[in-house]
């Protein structure tokens, strides 16, 4: 994806495309995962964590990216590829490796609607199945 692409996206969601996320959404991007703030902090040398914090979360207020916590208490992002907000029906599974320590989208298992009491109002879902990855459950017990 080059810059103008995440330019346009950016605009589209309401964000202004500064040099820094444009450079967070490429890394993004490029990633066929999940990732944690320490994730992406290891693949920008040019950029400090708090300014990777402040974009991931200047991109959640704005839908740009979903985040989900992984079952060990840290946020992973993705990127939200939908035109305007994200809605419930963006929900999919993600599964975390216990090995590799790496999370997954499971993007064709959907969470289906959850049917809350009365009065409740959700505004996010997360569901995470935890195990072994296949790569690491091959190599771990030699299948």
């Amino acid at each position: 994806m080059n810059s103008e692409e995440i330019t346009s996206r950016l605009e589209r969601k309401g964000v202004k495309p500064t040099a820094n996320r444009i450079l967070v959404y490429k890394t993004l991007a490029g990633l066929d995962h999940p990732a944690s703030l320490a994730d992406i902090e290891s693949l920008q040398l040019s950029m400090d964590k708090s300014s990777i914090f402040r974009v991931l979360t200047l991109f959640h207020e704005h839908d740009v990216v979903h985040a989900f916590e992984d079952g060990r208490g840290i946020l992973n992002y993705e990127l939200c590829l939908s035109e305007g907000a994200c809605n419930m029906n963006d929900s999919h599974v993600h599964f975390y490796c216990e090995s590799c320590q790496r999370s997954f989208c499971l993007d064709n298992i959907h969470i289906h609607d959850i049917k809350l009491p009365e009065g409740f109002h959700a505004h996010s879902l997360s569901f995470v199945v935890k195990g072994e990855c296949a790569e690491c459950r091959k190599k771990n017990h030699n299948l």
